[in-house]
């Protein structure tokens, strides 16, 4: 494709009228990325993206909540026994949440000690 100066004018004066580049390349009878590319060389005006994108919230910040560090001792059978952190550091801690019923961790921590398996139970084997 071969820009010649009747096309470079007809660009120029489509894009003046705010039309999309899909829409004059369709005029032109040529593709939307040479459209594109010939008004970047020829230093067309710049226009906002017609992509609408969703804008983000701001998240307000979380307020700083005094954490509660459970040791050992402070622990019971109604007390989450999840490990928090390094035991080599200072900062080691349990979580201390209440447990889920006849487990020894609470709800958030169960989930991830423990995993289910594909394997049939063996009750099921016993039963066929």
């Amino acid at each position: 494709m071969s820009w010649n100066d009747e096309k470079i004018n007809r660009l120029k004066k489509l894009w003046a009228e705010g039309l999309t580049t899909g829409e004059i390349g369709k005029r032109l009878g040529i593709s939307k990325n040479a459209v594109v590319g010939k008004a970047h060389r020829l230093g067309l005006k710049g226009r906002p993206s017609p992509i609408k994108r969703p804008t983000r919230a701001t998240p307000e910040p979380k307020k700083q909540q005094e954490v509660r560090v459970f040791t050992l001792t402070d622990l019971s059978s109604q007390t989450c026994r999840w490990p928090i952190g390094d035991p080599k550091h200072e900062d080691f801690r349990f979580c201390g949440k209440p447990v889920y019923p006849s487990k020894p961790y609470c709800l958030e921590h169960c989930a991830t000690a423990y995993v289910g398996s594909n394997k049939p139970s063996r009750n099921t084997e016993d039963a066929a």
